[in-house]
């Protein structure tokens, strides 16, 4: 069944920034309230939205679920990446003033991947439960 006009125009004027919003959140995180977990959350939201209007099967055609599983573990490896380059730099694990020669660049260049790790995975593994939910 094919959804009216109105939800399909609002989708697609709310779809974007609301995307844009998860990525305002994602870069902002380090410098006030918000971060990966929020973003990943704000993002899947914006996707899960799409799916319900326009049909799960154009959201899995769009974001397809190997897709997802692959995202997944691209943000786990990133997170500990990080976290193991602070041990061959000799610092501790997610020591990141140890990732730059500077110790303040470094900081700000570790959270930010840190949390780009955390989006990633929590954005790819909200999209998967609802993927789980939704009959096919």
């Amino acid at each position: 069944m094919e959804p009216s006009l109105i939800p399909r125009i609002i989708t697609k004027l709310l779809v974007p920034p609301i995307l844009l919003f998860a990525l305002y959140v994602q870069f902002h995180g380090d410098f006030g309230p918000g971060g990966g977990f929020q973003a990943g959350v704000i993002f899947a939201v914006g996707l899960m939205l799409y799916g319900l209007v326009f049909g799960v099967e154009k959201l899995r055609k769009a974001v397809p679920p190997t897709t997802l599983r692959i995202l997944m573990a691209t943000g786990i490896l990133l997170y500990a990446g990080v976290g193991i380059a602070g041990l061959f730099l000799d610092g501790h694990y997610l020591d990141y003033g140890v990732l730059l020669t500077d110790p303040v660049q470094g900081q700000h260049l570790g959270i930010m991947l840190i949390e780009l790790g955390v989006g990633v995975t929590v954005a790819a593994t909200m999209i998967t439960l609802f993927y789980g939910f939704v009959p096919e």
